[in-house]
């Protein structure tokens, strides 16, 4: 929602431009350039996605992978490769400000630049953001999102299922205390309660900084190694609130506490690219912004399970709230204020909203560290910048998953291709485990 306008994302592309035509007739005629170019650099990437990384100044498997690899660039037209370029390199803000002229289209778009990024939009490197969150796939649908329906932990769920179904044990509410290692090669891990489990091999899923820095002793690593880790950048700005309501949000661009379309959408407040910017320096300056940018989903509207009949659940996933707060501030006792700041920029939007909340569940990058093992709240388990991605994801010389310690892999979000509900991770760092146990 943006400036009292509102783009109602029809089921067609049609649709879309008419409503942006009402903002910007220009901008409404070059939508379908830009969706196209953004899904030739998405298909082109997304093409990587289930690759293992080679690794630089590795063996003579790795150079004939970066060959592979490379020949897939070759053969896209020249206008293409540019193109790829300019996402991979340059920021969301200046892309954006060459293809649109509108504020709200501008910010719709550069919200996925935003998203777990704590960096302006203007950032080099931000239309690489934008261009990750375009990977997306449900049902063979590309660019899509999709709701689990009894909510995200019905993923796990089904997984578990699937998983004893084929003979594999669960141990739940074991918290893993160490990797425990012996002449170099990971032999299981010992747990906070006492015990340990042995194992041929270790698929570490959290963030490199825990597995390294705080599962593993120092002596286990290279001293230059451990540096490199202790280098690598966590910190996605974001914070997330949960509320339970009693009726839903009544937009004043759009009225109306009746469910409608937009209810069931992706509803962004942040106006524009300008507004962006001023919420990340207003949070490098203060902590956090008083005007952050929020993203509202009402899961409630398409999944009738998560509420009582006539009320709601809403979650809102917020940027910029920094990590490391200034002059010594801890997150415990800010975060009340933070969320309070959060209630009133929505509350601005939709006049109701504030009144109509029952109960909320916050959490600060604090909270989603000491919860989640969410190092500095990064959801994606390491910035995904340019420094940080493909053979650099973790350190240059192992982003094939495998680690400086035989037998443990890292097959998380800090790993290849990085964050998102995608599973790609684990399935490189499994057939990378598998061909180790065959060459065994």
């Amino acid at each position: 929602m943006a400036k009292g306008r509102s783009f109602k994302l029809g089921p067609t592309l049609a649709d879309t431009q008419r409503e942006l035509a009402k903002c910007a007739s220009r901008d409404a005629a070059r939508l379908p350039d830009y969706y196209r170019t953004i899904a030739t650099a998405a298909d082109a990437l997304r093409a990587l996605v289930l690759e293992t990384p080679p690794n630089v100044g590795g063996g003579w498997r790795d150079w004939l992978r970066a060959l592979g690899l490379g020949g897939r660039f070759v053969c896209m037209s020249r206008v293409e490769q540019r193109d790829l370029w300019e996402l991979i390199t340059r920021s969301a803000g200046e892309m954006l400000d060459w293809w649109f002229e509108c504020d709200p289209i501008k910010a719709a778009f550069g919200f996925d630049a935003q998203v777990g990024h704590y960096a302006s939009p203007y950032s080099p490197g931000s239309a690489y953001v934008l261009l990750h969150h375009a990977f997306g796939e449900v049902n063979g649908k590309r660019g899509t999102w999709g709701h689990a329906l009894g909510g995200m932990g019905a993923i796990s769920q089904a997984m578990e299922k699937e998983a004893r179904a084929r003979g594999v044990e669960i141990t739940t509410g074991a918290e893993v205390a160490a990797v425990r290692v012996k002449a170099g090669r990971a032999t299981g891990v010992a747990l906070a309660s006492g015990g340990e489990i042995e194992a041929r091999a270790v698929a570490a899923g959290v963030n490199p900084k825990l597995l390294y820095l705080k599962l593993m002793e120092p002596q286990a690593l290279d001293a230059e190694f451990r540096s490199r880790i202790e280098r690598w950048k966590c910190a996605s700005g974001s914070f997330r609130m949960n509320v339970a309501l009693a009726e839903l949000p009544d937009f004043t661009c759009l009225p109306g506490k009746n469910a409608q379309p937009h209810h069931s959408s992706g509803i962004i407040m942040a106006p524009s690219l300008g507004y962006m910017e001023r919420a990340y320096f207003d949070a490098r300056t203060g902590g956090f912004s008083r005007e952050p940018i929020v993203e509202m989903l009402i899961p409630s509207t398409v999944d009738s399970s998560l509420a009582p009949p006539g009320k709601h659940v809403a979650s809102l996933f917020c940027q910029h709230f920094d990590p490391n707060l200034p002059d010594g501030k801890n997150w415990d006792d800010v975060k009340e204020s933070a969320a309070d700041a959060i209630v009133e920029t929505v509350n601005r939007y939709a006049p109701n909203f504030k009144a109509s909340i029952l109960a909320r569940k916050i959490l600060s990058p604090l909270d989603l560290e000491r919860e989640f093992g969410m190092i500095g709240g990064d959801i994606f388990h390491g910035a995904l910048t340019l420094d940080q991605l493909f053979s650099a994801r973790p350190v240059l010389g192992y982003a094939d998953y495998r680690s400086p310690v035989r037998g443990l892999y890292l097959c998380g979000a800090g790993a290849h291709p990085g964050g998102g509900v995608t599973g790609a991770p684990g399935h490189n760092a499994a057939r990378e485990i598998l061909r180790d146990f065959r060459r065994r």
